[in-house]
């Protein structure tokens, strides 16, 4: 039997279905959230991730359309289907916007669905429109309204970093908003979706009681698809998959989480796959970077470069929940950005202190980021030196260091010298992107020991390279602080060979030069 075709770039619920496309059955949380406490719900899920998609069924089923839902979860529970008038706002396009070209954008959101009730209204300002066109739908139909608002955050995330271009699209979203705490009596059902926590004071004005759904567990697979839906609703397709790869089926599973899975929006939480990426592998039989290849937004870049975070200091981190899924206006770090926006996700819980900690959800995740920084010290030899990257890989996997570094040596003599690369720390830094993105070794920066910190230690399968960085001075001097301090000493009882390795970094008549001394 021929396959399901994949939804790739579809988002809307009722085109899905008429298709009888592959549908990942997400209508059991419908249910659940639409019958619960409360009216206002906030869902927060990274891009690409299924919100838009869950926004449309959210649609379909109060527009009463059952047909659409035959053969769902939701057909068993569902009793009523009750048809009411759905307002629904996607404000995916509002980007790179000023006030002005905001200000039309919602006008023009509000005028489609005037139009859609026959609703009548000329009145410049978009929350007089708003509050007209609820009013007006609820006395025309007799029913309260339903009011669904995709990506909520979108004009508000190029201008992150632009404090005062922020205030100014904050207050116009804010005005915007602002009806919908009023018509709390003529509402059904509010649900708003985004990738970023904007605080509740600085965005909805009054709308104190809507409730973040989050980091609820009972939502935790609400967007993605997790590892159980993916058995067994995508059985076949694992199958197929693994017939092109030429690998097992278990193999096949594995390849898939690595690059894949690993996101948890709470704790505990099933293990989640990137939506995204999972399909467009399945359609292409590939192992790719899809979710990264689409784009590495410019508001995370320029929020690094404020918070001055270093390659280095991605990653692994522990942190209470009130730090990581913080609003964006109140971030003191980078850590709540990194997590909204899907490059870091929840790995662990310590409940009795309540700490989280947070990582790279899986391979995709981490290569694509580093890969995304390699221009800011490599300049125009970016796709030499993603050549030279997995060149270095090949060495170091054959035990092959000497040939690796002098790879690297040769290398950088080609990239051309600028002021930031006058000190330690940019090699370093380097260095780290480098062996980040060959993946499959455990890499630390500054990792600390009994006598000292070391540079950067990579370790291998079998081997273990501790690692001293100097700029301007010897490969020897560097090498003699290793066995000065010891610092191979902490790894005498991990059972594998120990490699010290002195580097100097020095720039030469404005050549980058590098040279080593290798010691096991």
């Amino acid at each position: 039997m021929a396959r399901k075709l994949y939804p790739i770039g579809i988002q809307t619920f009722e085109e899905i279905r008429k298709l009888d496309n592959l549908y990942i059955d997400k209508t059991e949380y419908i249910y659940r959230m639409t019958h619960t406490d409360g009216k206002y719900f906030f869902l927060s899920r990274p891009r690409r991730f299924g919100k838009s998609l869950l926004v449309s069924t959210f649609k379909s089923y109060f527009e009463g359309k059952k047909e659409l839902f035959e053969g769902l979860a939701i057909e068993k529970l569902e009793k009523e289907w009750t048809a009411y008038p759905v307002l629904h706002f996607s404000l995916a396009g509002g980007k790179h916007m000023e006030k002005d070209q905001l200000d039309q954008y919602l006008l023009y959101i509000l005028k489609e669905n005037e139009d859609r009730f026959g609703v009548d209204c000329d009145f410049p300002a978009p929350n007089v429109r708003l509050l007209n066109l609820i009013r007006t739908v609820t006395a025309k139909t007799g029913k309260q309204a339903v009011v669904l608002i995709d990506e909520y955050d979108t004009p508000l995330l190029d201008v992150a970093h632009e404090k005062e271009k922020l205030d100014v699209l904050r207050n116009t979203m804010r005005n915007f908003y602002s009806p919908l705490k009023d018509c709390e009596p003529l509402l059904r059902f509010v649900f708003l979706t985004g990738i970023t926590k904007f605080s509740q004071l600085s965005i909805f004005s009054e709308l104190n009681n809507i409730k973040n759904v989050s980091m609820d567990e009972p939502y935790a697979g609400i967007c993605g698809i997790t590892k159980e839906e993916m058995l067994t609703q995508m059985s076949d397709d694992i199958d197929a998959l693994a017939e092109h790869l030429e690998l097992s089926r278990e193999e096949t599973i594995q390849e898939l989480k690595d690059h894949y899975d690993g996101y948890h929006f709470c704790w505990p939480s099933p293990d989640v796959f990137n939506p995204y990426s999972l399909l467009n592998c399945f359609a292409d039989g590939k192992l790719k970077a899809y979710w990264f290849g689409s784009g590495t937004p410019t508001y995370l870049i320029e929020k690094m470069r404020e918070f001055h975070v270093l390659p280095s200091q991605l990653g692994r981190a522990r942190a209470k929940a009130s730090s990581f899924d913080a609003a964006t206006e109140r971030m003191t770090s980078l850590t709540p950005l990194l997590y909204q926006s899907g490059y870091l996700t929840i790995k662990d819980y310590e409940k009795k202190i309540d700490v989280y900690t947070l990582d790279f959800p899986n391979k995709e995740i981490e290569v694509g980021l580093f890969d995304s920084l390699l221009p800011g010290y490599l300049g125009s030899g970016i796709d030499e030196g993603r050549v030279v990257i997995a060149d270095i890989s090949s060495y170091i996997n054959s035990g092959e260091m000497d040939e690796a570094l002098q790879m690297l040596a040769d290398f950088l003599e080609t990239i051309p010298y600028c002021d930031n690369t006058n000190y330690e720390g940019h090699y370093q830094q380097m260095l780290y992107i480098f062996f980040a993105l060959l993946t499959s070794y455990d890499i630390l920066v500054e990792q600390h020991t009994a006598k000292g910190r070391i540079d950067i230690t990579l370790e291998t399968a079998d081997t273990i390279y501790v690692m001293e960085l100097k700029f301007n001075k010897s490969a020897e001097e560097a090498l003699a602080q290793i066995e000065t301090k010891h610092y191979a000493d902490a790894f005498k009882m991990s059972g594998k060979m120990v490699v010290k390795i002195g580097l100097n970094f020095s720039v030469k008549e404005e050549v980058n030069s590098l040279e080593w001394k290798i010691v096991s």
